[in-house]
């Protein structure tokens, strides 16, 4: 995907919420230096269990989930104001 850029107009339902053009539903946006985090805090308790670290890894993956959570809480609050079902 080296050089490939196209221009498309999207529909942008929030900040980070957008639907591509031929999607049913609108996905959510994450900058590169997020998703870098997200990875990893999952990278930090997949090593915290194979250390045997279990109350350390269960501790860093309720953080995890719980922004997780607050991502999926925001999109779906999104889905709401607008009226669109969820895909799940």
């Amino acid at each position: 995907m080296d050089g490939f850029i196209e221009r498309i107009e999207i529909e942008q339902l929030a900040p980070t919420v957008v639907r591509l053009p031929g999607r049913r539903f609108p996905g959510v946006v994450i900058q590169g230096d997020s998703l870098s985090i997200i990875r990893s805090d999952v990278a930090e308790v997949t090593t915290l269990c194979a250390q045997g670290e279990v109350g350390e890894a269960l501790e860093s993956a309720q953080y995890l989930l719980a922004k997780l959570d607050e991502i999926l809480g925001y999109y779906e609050d999104v889905l709401d104001s607008h009226g669109i079902r969820r895909p799940y």
